[in-house]
């Protein structure tokens, strides 16, 4: 109810219980008057007194009516009081927020305000900086056309200047030649011959004699030669030998994981084999359990992969969280160790050979040749191995020991590149050391190492000679693991060559083919023919005994983060 009606309300409730009592008095009166009509003589004493004690009970009831009119509107009075006092708070309240947001807007006006005049400031300074340097840059021009200018004027002079000169050399020769000319006509005359004549008398002559006498010397040099040169290369070739202890080759293509307990073998394997299987499609190597006691072997023809998944293993070993996520996380981690461990092995060769200034480039390429293998033997042994020989041999020649041991430490380097780039590994390597600032000469002994560049230096030839000794000293290579390794190498380069492959892993020594792809790109269909297709291929370009199964994988991923 609105505060404005209370009042009304409350005089029209008195006024209605002033006309009920008035009602009631009017109706009592009316009974008594017909009472006493009727029985004007008998009854008189009773009716008044019945009329007495209505008239009281009446009043009595009406006083009753009336202090309870008067409490209710007593009541609504405070009630209407409250609700004042309610509305004067609410709309000072209001108006006091009013104020607020008109303050809060007025003061987010004046900040916005000096942002965009502090923006507008930086803008006009930035275009004040530019139109500077614009004019300083009009001004170094204008300098340099002038000193062009300059430059195109004294060559103008200089190039009068030789017009002139070579004019009278012109004139000049002239001159000679006819005094020439004279002098040979009087010669001529003397001696009844002419110059064309006694010159070839003169060159005959001498050409007899220095023939006769070249012959002679020749024999003589080749002689002493052969004599000396045999004697002395076995000497120096031996000695460097005898200098060079170096170890046997012993690689493998398999590595022993001790396990702190054989407990551990079955969590590795994981429910229904899932941990195994999600190790070896992430790894691309073989994880062979067997009876042995708290070991496991890790079988794969790449080293690197190898101890890739060596050091996963270890990590998963000791960590004891084991899982298909877990094992992607430690491997990725483990292959940025294993990319350490080569940069280490890198400048560890460079310390020992005595080589301190390569290219960052190169030395993180010669780093991936701590795992290659060149018919067995390590790559990067066999390449300190040549520079000692090298800058040994050089010694004994008198030549520059420094560029024989670079020439022969960087011979290979192009190994570690030629699953990257086409064409053999020494012109790979030779393009590799040109690109990071080699020497030319440093440059000749990696290209022509294998003759594929005919030799022109001493530096080249040794370097050949190096190769040749560090490759054939006994124990250094077996060619029965280079010719596996290399067969494996084909089988994942013909995987590779197809679309929508992701990644490929020879497994079971070569006696399976892993073919991960992209589910986007190949559909199931797809992965059906492309299995079918590379078997095809590997039984027309591949010798292998038994069978080799090929196995094209197809899975879907859906990641989301919980934030």
């Amino acid at each position: 109810m609105p505060l404005a009606a209370l009042p009304t309300a409350v005089s029209a409730g008195l006024t209605l219980i002033g006309l009920l009592i008035a009602a009631l008095l009017a109706w009592i009166g009316f009974t008594l008057s017909r009472r006493k009509a009727a029985d004007n003589t008998a009854a008189a004493a009773n009716a008044r007194l019945e009329a007495a004690t209505i008239t009281s009970g009446a009043k009595s009831q009406a006083e009753l009516i009336k202090r309870q009119a008067e409490e209710e509107a007593a009541v609504l009075r405070v009630r209407a009081e409250t609700s004042e006092q309610r509305a004067e708070e609410i709309r000072r309240a209001a108006e006091d927020r009013a104020s607020e947001v008109r303050r809060d807007a007025e003061q987010r006006a004046s900040d916005l305000r000096r942002e965009a005049e502090a923006e507008t400031q930086s803008i006009r300074d930035d275009l004040r900086e530019q139109r500077l340097e614009m004019e300083r840059r009009d001004h170094r021009l204008t300098e340099r056309e002038e000193r062009l200018d300059e430059q195109h004027r004294v060559l103008e002079e200089r190039q009068t200047e030789l017009t002139a000169q070579l004019a009278e050399l012109d004139q000049r020769k002239a001159e000679i030649k006819d005094l020439e000319e004279e002098r040979r006509r009087i010669l001529e005359g003397v001696a009844n011959l002419t110059a064309e004549q006694a010159k070839a008398e003169v060159v005959a002559a001498i050409e007899t004699e220095a023939k006769r006498h070249a012959h002679s010397i020749v024999r003589e040099i080749e002689r002493q030669a052969h004599d000396e040169g045999e004697t002395k290369a076995r000497k120096i070739i031996t000695g460097a030998v005898q200098r060079l202890a170096s170890e046997q080759t012993s690689e493998s293509v398999v590595s022993v994981v001790h396990l702190p307990s054989d407990d551990m073998k079955g969590r590795i394997i994981g429910r229904e084999g899932r941990n195994i299987r999600s190790f070896e499609q992430t790894t691309g190597v073989n994880l062979i359990i067997d009876d042995t006691p708290e070991a496991v072997l890790l079988s794969c023809f790449d080293p690197v992969r190898r101890e890739t998944a060596r050091l996963t293993l270890d990590s998963l070993v000791l960590d004891g969280r084991i899982h298909p996520s877990r094992i992607e996380e430690i491997y990725e981690r483990s292959k940025g160790e294993v990319a350490e461990l080569c940069e280490r092995a890198a400048e560890d060769a460079m310390a020992e050979v005595g080589i301190t200034d390569l290219h960052p480039e190169l030395i993180r390429t010669m780093g991936l040749l701590r795992y290659r293998t060149s018919y067995g033997q390590n790559v990067l042994k066999h390449l300190i191995e040549s520079a000692h020989i090298a800058g040994m041999m050089a010694a004994e020649l008198g030549l520059d020991p420094k560029l024989c041991k670079r020439g022969a430490f960087l011979h290979d380097v192009g190994k570690a590149l030629t699953h990257e780039s086409e064409g053999s590994h020494a012109i790979v390597g030779a393009e590799l050391a040109r690109k990071w600032g080699e020497s030319d000469d440093v440059v000749h002994c990696i290209e022509a190492h294998h003759n594929e560049v005919e030799v022109r230096t001493v530096e080249a030839v040794l370097t050949q000679a190096a190769d040749a000794v560090s490759g054939g000293r006994p124990g250094a290579r077996r060619e029965s693991l280079e010719a596996y390794v290399q067969r494996l190498e084909r089988l994942e380069e013909i995987a590779m060559h197809h679309d929508g492959v992701e990644k490929v892993f020879a497994m079971q020594a070569g006696r399976e083919i892993r073919v991960m792809v992209l589910p986007d790109a190949v559909d199931d269909i797809a992965a059906q023919v492309m299995a079918r297709d590379i078997a095809k291929q590997v039984e027309e370009e591949l010798t292998y005994p038994g069978q080799i199964r090929v196995t094209v994988v197809r899975e879907s991923r859906a990641t989301e983060v919980a934030k």
